[in-house]
């Protein structure tokens, strides 16, 4: 049986070494419109930066290293113009040779990836203004920075945005970052990305949230300028988009194969389109959420992979099946990490689905072993049952791998009372006896037993003339900083103080992050005060809704310290605020 791959990245390479491993009598063709087959695109940006120093390698295989080892027909700069359904052949253009010719299959599989987005205005196509997806564009960009360039405007704060931009800050470039929402990473919750806009703020970026390109034009001395939505300009040498990716349809879409809404190939769990005999795998393709059924886009490379590998195995006759995507995902961010699994609230109200959550912003390891920081970790569940919906983390150290863990928490339908009793590796140097996503279990197994009420960030002000808000934090972070109409009674001073909090209004409690704030909220329980909550993630969550002043530290961290000694355990001296 002979097999036809279109595309030899990712889902392509793994769809056809994954049917060799299957089939040894199996003809297997690749065919690649570009030079460079199972190249290393996620790795694309470090290379530029100065983190991967030798381009080879990101060339993981090559169409000799395949042909030897599995026994590959691979061949680049084979662009695949057609798809003749009923002949069951495809039209291939070799750019090469300039010649076309006709390659027949028994079974196709479509790997056409996806293609970025150039913004529709003027100038978006010029040849100067790039994009980053493969090894020629990673060639382009790193000779127009060599070419003596000193500045770079990146349009997309997302992950190859930002991938972009801490590359050209460490090749010496003065970087303008230019993204049309109010933030970065959009694709998690606006008050978790409060705290990594402050902190590209502090690498020397000039950050332009809430704002477009409108047009790039050049200057008489060949420069690039970027006019931006609000009336200003930036001149610079180097225009890279990152605005996202498009998957790359028409030669499915040509073929009568069934698009989706969200704008991808249609497959099911075996990776099988709406025509006989062809798959598809890959960016290209819409995938059912894990969670909610619905077709989603992942433009994932692990995704991806999985893909490939499952359509091989359909090929084989192998009865596996995808099981749906839920978006797991982590980008380095200058000295940041943020990451996410599952859906977040923004897709959650979007859903009409029912949810709670909690916020909890434990060290990433013990706090007397130094060189580590708050994590900002937020875990989202079911009201009736517990079961997780979603989590997203960010920090300094151990956020990859509590990101991993609560992924693998959810596919495998864990609640958030498991997370209580997961058995999480433990050292000074790497966690807590108390693991952060430990402390996320107890947080919200509290909340659904009903031994204790949270408020939330987005309840203030408007609460404040309805409820009393307490800060039980200390006399000089109140005097620095506190919630507006909020009194200062310290948690350790509240059982001798009692008679200052008014019995006649409910209390909510509040502190930096949530832990002296829950004392207070039991002594006033336990005291007969009837209507308590208390402030989920405290002021550092606050700060992150509201998008209220933070203070710098170590690295251009921003925190809050919650005691005098905190600041001793902290990488650097930080103020209150």
């Amino acid at each position: 049986m002979k097999t036809v791959i279109v595309g030899g990245v990712a889902a392509g390479a793994s769809t056809g070494a994954r049917l060799r491993r299957l089939d040894e009598s199996a003809e297997i063709v690749i065919l690649e419109r570009d030079q460079y087959v199972s190249f290393a695109n996620c790795g694309l940006p470090y290379h530029i930066g100065g983190a991967i120093p030798e381009r080879g390698s990101l060339l993981l295989q090559t169409p000799e290293s395949l042909a030897k080892s599995l026994a590959l027909d691979v061949r680049t700069g084979q662009d695949v113009v057609r798809i003749d359904l009923a002949m069951k052949e495809v039209e291939v253009h070799d750019q090469e040779h300039s010649r076309t010719y006709r390659e027949s299959y028994d079974k196709l599989v479509l790997c056409t990836g996806a293609e970025p987005i150039r913004p529709p205005i003027p100038g978006a196509d010029d040849p100067r203004v790039d994009v980053l997806r493969n090894i020629p564009d990673m060639d382009r960009i790193m000779a127009h920075v060599d070419s003596g360039a000193s500045s770079a405007v990146v349009v997309g704060g997302s992950y190859i945005g930002l991938e972009l931009t801490e590359a050209f800050r460490a090749r010496g470039l003065k970087t303008a970052v230019v993204e049309r929402t109010e933030r970065l990473m959009p694709w998690l919750d606006p008050e978790m990305t409060r705290i990594l806009d402050f902190h590209v703020s502090t690498q020397d970026v000039d950050l332009r949230l809430g704002t477009s390109a409108t047009a790039v034009r050049r200057t008489e001395d060949d420069r690039l300028v970027v006019d931006l939505s609000d009336g200003t300009s930036i001149e610079t040498d180097v225009v890279v988009m990152a605005s996202g990716a498009r998957p790359n349809v028409n030669l499915a879409r040509d073929a009568g194969l069934k698009i989706g809404d969200r704008g991808g190939i249609v497959v099911d769990a075996q990776m099988r389109t709406s025509a006989p005999d062809v798959l598809a795998a890959g960016d290209a393709v819409e995938t059912a959420h894990f969670l909610t059924g619905q077709p989603v886009l992942s433009m994932l490379a692990g995704p991806a992979n999985r893909q490939g590998r499952i359509a091989a195995e359909t090929i084989a006759g192998r009865t596996s099946a995808y099981r749906g995507t839920q978006g797991t995902a982590v980008v380095k961010v200058f000295e940041m990490t943020a990451g996410g699994t599952g859906m977040t609230e923004t897709e959650l109200r979007e859903a009409g689905m029912e949810y709670r959550k909690v916020y909890t912003h434990q060290n990433g390891h013990a706090a007397y072993y130094p060189g580590t920081s708050p994590l900002f970790l937020k875990v989202l569940f079911a009201p009736d049952d517990g079961k997780l919906l979603g989590g997203q983390v960010l920090g300094w150290d151990g956020v990859d791998k509590r990101i991993d863990v609560l992924a693998v928490a959810l596919r495998a339908g864990m609640t958030i009372f498991d997370l209580e009793h997961l058995e999480l590796a433990y050292a000074p140097p790497y966690g807590a006896a108390k693991d952060p996503v430990n402390m996320a279990g107890f947080i919200g197994s509290n909340l659904l037993r009903g031994d204790v009420d949270l408020c939330y960030p987005e309840e203030f002000p408007d609460c404040a003339d309805r409820v009393t808000i307490l800060d039980t934090r200390t006399q000089a972070e109140f005097d620095a900083w506190h919630i507006p109409g909020a009194i200062l009674v310290p948690y350790t001073e509240l059982r001798q103080r009692l008679d200052e909090v008014p019995r006649d209004k409910p209390v909510y409690t509040y502190c930096r992050s949530g832990f002296r704030s829950y004392i207070a909220y039991c002594v006033l329980k336990q005291n007969g005060f009837q209507d308590v909550a208390l402030l989920s993630g405290g002021v550092m969550t606050y700060h992150g809704y509201h998008r209220t002043p933070l203070t710098v530290g170590h690295g251009g961290m921003p925190m809050v310290a919650h005691a005098e000694d905190d600041l001793a355990r902290l990488p650097g001296a930080l103020e209150h605020i």
